[in-house]
């Protein structure tokens, strides 16, 4: 009897991650909306479980008996119980640097969409207005770019930055100042960054240090004329200090493709915002990236059913409790 695999992802498996899965087990795939207790009966009698952003916490873990692996489509696992997972032996695999590039090339779309207006002079032209000193903009060239988290995207900004002959400077307390250099970037504390940048864009992974990384008190250190920009997580940030931050005018803009709670409450306070663009968590939506992930995913997951251990493995300590020990 196969393994049952259930799908739950917010795009289409591409053909040859398709291939790969039906390779060694039987595949399913979850409604695109499913909630937490509806993904949880699903997969309580499923041996492995392909995830996107859905959370997958410790009581569907604990219930899904015949689980031995989750392969998460993304580069971050904060969605996962790992502590549970880790002691029940099962294996969760990730997808690092697949959508690097994307979501690289989205935080520049929303600097630059941000800096220059473009989603309200759009808005403008469909509304029969021809306005033009409301979208008075500024340049990036000269300006300084922030980066927090100098990781596979973060690096990935600052080279894009560059090219907008743009000064860059980091906060990442576990990359060297070696590696800075060598990527032209300056290392810098948190404080130096906020008080120092024209923009500041958040690419740190979300962990109990860096959850609320940005509180009202790091918001106020920054230039009332810098913007943020947050294609990560939402939870590095406290959105409530931010709404205030930028009706008060302590944060000139934001443009945001990740939030506290998704899909976004009706009614939330950034919809009404002029000075905020928003986008539905998409950054990593490219086709390029869903490809390389769904691959990457797809060959580790198949790896551990044919006995293999996985080349991308976010918690190697349950490999002694698993099936592959």
């Amino acid at each position: 009897m196969k393994p049952k695999i259930l799908v739950v992802l917010r795009h289409t498996l591409c053909e040859e991650a398709v291939r790969i899965l039906e390779g060694v087990g039987d595949v399913s795939v979850a409604p695109r909306f499913i909630g937490e207790r509806e993904l949880t009966e699903l997969a309580r009698d499923c041996h492995g479980v392909v995830l996107g952003g859905n959370k997958f916490g410790r009581e569907a873990i604990m219930m899904a008996k015949d689980l031995k692996v989750i392969s998460r489509h993304g580069v971050g696992v904060d969605n996962v119980d790992i502590v549970a997972a880790t002691e029940r032996g099962i294996l969760v695999t990730y997808t690092p640097g697949a959508n690097a590039d994307s979501v690289a090339e989205h935080t520049f779309a929303l600097l630059l969409g941000l800096v220059r207006k473009i989603s309200l002079a759009d808005r403008s032209i469909r509304e029969g207005e021809w306005g033009s000193s409301e979208f008075m903009g500024f340049e990036l060239v000269g300006k300084t770019l922030g980066i927090i988290g100098l990781g596979a995207i973060g690096s990935r900004i600052a080279k894009r930055a560059m090219a907008f002959e743009m000064d860059v400077m980091a906060y990442d307390p576990y990359v060297t100042q070696e590696r800075a250099s060598a990527l032209g970037v300056k290392l810098v504390d948190l404080e130096t960054l906020l008080r120092s940048s024209d923009a500041v864009s958040l690419h740190a992974s979300l962990t109990n240090e860096t959850r609320h990384i940005l509180t009202a008190r790091e918001l106020g250190m920054m230039r009332r004329t810098a913007v943020l920009i947050n294609a990560a997580r939402g939870q590095l940030v406290d959105e409530e200090a931010l709404i205030q931050a930028l009706k008060g005018g302590t944060v000139s803009g934001a443009g945001l493709d990740a939030f506290q709670s998704e899909p976004m409450p009706e009614g939330h306070p950034f919809m009404k915002m002029r000075n905020v663009l928003l986008t539905p968590h998409i950054a990593s939506f490219t086709k390029e990236a869903l490809a390389r992930g769904d691959k990457i995913l797809a060959m580790d997951l198949a790896a551990i059913f044919m006995g293999r251990k996985p080349i991308y493995l976010a918690n190697p300590q349950a490999l002694a409790k698993s099936a592959l020990s």
